[in-house]
Order: C-alpha cells, then sequence, then structure tokens
C-alpha cells in the first residue's frame, strides 16, 4: 500500500469511536486523505434508507478509490429501549429495528461502497461485538444485539469472499472495540467503562496494520486477539 497516497473514509464518524478513528488517522502522518460520512456530514444520511447509501456512494466516488474503509455505524439503544434481557421482553419491531441497523444497513454499506476500493490491496473494516459471537455466548440475553451482530458477522464472511474473487488481497475484519466509555456503554457499564475511546482505537488500528491477508472475513478485538465466530 503506498502510504503516500493513503485514503481513508469513516463512516458513522460523528459517533464515539468513529471521531477517534477520524482523529487518529488524520493525526497519522502516513494517512494522506480521511473522509467522513454521518448524519451530521451528509443531510438525510440514514443507514435505512437504501437510496441515501446510494448517493453518498455516488458523491465520494469522486474521492476514490480507498484503501481503508471503516464502518463504525450502530447503536444497542434504539428508540429509547436498550438489549432484551430475557425471552419475555422479546418484541418484532424492535428485534427487525435491531437487525436494520446493525446488519442491514452495513451490508448495504458494503453494496455499495466497497466498489470504490483500490486494488489489489484494500481493507474494509467494520465494527462488530463479541456477543455476535455464537462460540463466545456463555450468558444469553441481548437477544436482537447479539442476533443483528452475528448476522453482521456472516454478512461480511459471505461480502469477503465475492471481495476477494476480484481482489485477492482484500482484508474484511470484524473488531470489537471493547467497552469503551461512550453514550452506548454508560447504560450497561455501571460507570466503569475498561477502556477510553483512544486507547480502544489506537488498538484497532494497531489490529489492522497488522492483518494479513486471508480467505474469508476476520475477527479481532481491539488487544488483536482473534475471536471466534
Amino acid at each position: 500500500m503506498n502510504i503516500q497516497t493513503f485514503n481513508a473514509l469513516v463512516i458513522g464518524s460523528h459517533g464515539t469511536i468513529g471521531a477517534g478513528f477520524v482523529q487518529a488517522l488524520k493525526g497519522d502522518k502516513n494517512y494522506g486523505h480521511v473522509h467522513q460520512l454521518s448524519r451530521h456530514t451528509h443531510e438525510g444520511f440514514s443507514l435505512e434508507n437504501e437510496a441515501s447509501i446510494e448517493q453518498a456512494a455516488a458523491q465520494f466516488k469522486a474521492f476514490a478509490p480507498f484503501d481503508l474503509i471503516i464502518d463504525a455505524t450502530g447503536s444497542l439503544i434504539i428508540d429509547g429501549v436498550g438489549p432484551e434481557k430475557h425471552l419475555g421482553a422479546l418484541n418484532t419491531e424492535h428485534l427487525l429495528r435491531s437487525y436494520q441497523i446493525n446488519a442491514v444497513g452495513p451490508a448495504l454499506l458494503i453494496k455499495h461502497f466497497s466498489p470504490l476500493m483500490s486494488s489489489p490491496r484494500c481493507i474494509y473494516a467494520k465494527l462488530s461485538a463479541r456477543v455476535g459471537s455464537i462460540a463466545d455466548n456463555q450468558k444469553g440475553g441481548w437477544y436482537g444485539y447479539r442476533a443483528a451482530k452475528a448476522a453482521l458477522n456472516m454478512l461480511l464472511q459471505t461480502a469477503a469472499i465475492e471481495m476477494q474473487r476480484k481482489r485477492p488481497q482484500a482484508i474484511v475484519v470484524a473488531l470489537q472495540p471493547g467497552t469503551v466509555v461512550s453514550p452506548l456503554s454508560a447504560p450497561f457499564s455501571g460507570g466503569h467503562a475498561s477502556i477510553t475511546p483512544e486507547e480502544s482505537v489506537a488498538g484497532m488500528l494497531a489490529t489492522i496494520n497488522h492483518l494479513k491477508p486471508q480467505p474469508g472475513a476476520q475477527f479481532f478485538d481491539y488487544r488483536g486477539e482473534k475471536i471466534a465466530w
């Protein structure tokens, strides 16, 4: 990858972690251009509106190709409702909204933005969650969020296989940011989140920088430790 022309895009750049990625990348002299996309930078942009995603991709085509795309979108609390703790709390509308925001929307982002990536080597990184790991689920609960993230992970795996047919060196990675001090984690951390946004972002960028191309998607946490699907 030619660092003199390294081109990055952060989607969800207004959130705590997304903003952290923007700040870290802009502060790194190896990165030439860092572009941002969020509801605040592009009015009308929404994960629940494919037309808005397609329109945004058309606008960013002028800045392509991108060597790195980071999708930092996602939500744990939707319409004021947090994760379900038991089967009795399941609600059709809330489950579908969680899928839309945490799985379907990100899949549509890959659909419209992956064609803007460089060749032969590029990196598409998506924030996921350890709770999306089926193998790691030992506590239960959080039905909609867990299921949506598990679905997201499968979508990333499938997209990676397709992308790598044209770009064998392409890297697609799901990233677990850890429990970060943010509005998303505050109601569930008891005020004791484990790491700062800066620590999380620094760890994830270090992980990204050490990734090697391999068939399919990869799943790592901010410490560089592999997570089972």
